[in-house]
């Protein structure tokens, strides 16, 4: 059967000659990963330059469910990205959060809340005029409500610290090593209480935008399984600095 779908592009590899496997985050089935025959060739219907990271899609797919390959009837670029390719903070951000999200999210199954969520935040980003310096912190912290560990704010307005390894604030230092102090909790519940919206109000030095970073992928690392390390947030840093 053939169903329609909006989609995300998370990965796109070269399978032979002239064909590609894409991995994308689909709004009615989840992950899935879809073979494109002939999509290195100069006239394809689908050709690779359609299947960048993180570009949005209406699809119209053939589905089974066997957890196999699938293949694609249809597919379009829909909205076209405008502005993502072509700014190099944005695409820096966008390459750094494709990362993420490939290692986060491995279901094969729909969540259309978190799919909402992603597919909103890769459009605003595009469409967005003023600085997107925190977009990434932003993108982070939200992100963890869909994927189950949001951090518990009970104690965030009376908190010194934050413990990274059960995910709450706290009054007192942790026994874990793992955790943000003073000016780091501050910051962070900052972080936690901004929209995208306002981000641009998020006074934040380079340094501190970094250790918060870093400390979110720490804190991803610690709940989900093989989330490993990622190399593009040391690129980011640096267009950012």
């Amino acid at each position: 059967m053939l169903h329609k779908t909006r989609g995300i592009i998370f990965r796109a590899t070269d399978y032979g000659e002239s064909s590609v496997i894409v991995q994308i985050f689909t709004e009615k089935f989840g992950l899935q990963s879809y073979i494109i025959n002939s999509a290195k060739k100069p006239k394809a219907k689908i050709g690779r330059n359609m299947l960048q990271p993180l570009h949005l899609l209406d699809l119209v797919v053939y589905h089974k469910n066997t957890g196999s390959v699938q293949r694609i009837s249809e597919l379009k670029n829909a909205p076209v990205l405008l502005s993502i390719p072509y700014d190099v903070i944005k695409s820096c951000i966008a390459i750094f959060l494709n990362e993420v999200l490939y290692k986060a999210i491995k279901q094969q199954s729909p969540d259309e809340n978190l799919f909402d969520f992603i597919f909103s935040a890769i459009e605003w980003l595009d469409h967005q005029t003023e600085s997107v310096a925190n977009f990434h912190l932003i993108f982070l912290t939200r992100l963890t409500r869909y994927l189950g560990f949001y951090p518990d704010r009970y104690m965030a307005g009376e908190a010194d610290y934050f413990d990274i390894k059960n995910g709450q604030f706290t009054r007192y230092k942790p026994e874990s090593i793992s955790y943000l102090s003073p000016p780091h909790t501050d910051n962070f519940r900052l972080v936690l209480q901004t929209s995208f919206e306002d981000m641009h109000l998020l006074k934040l030095s380079n340094d501190e935008r970094r250790y918060l970073v870093q400390k979110l992928l720490e804190y991803y690392a610690m709940h989900i399984e093989g989330f490993g390390n990622i190399k593009s947030a040391d690129v980011l840093e640096e267009v950012l600095a």
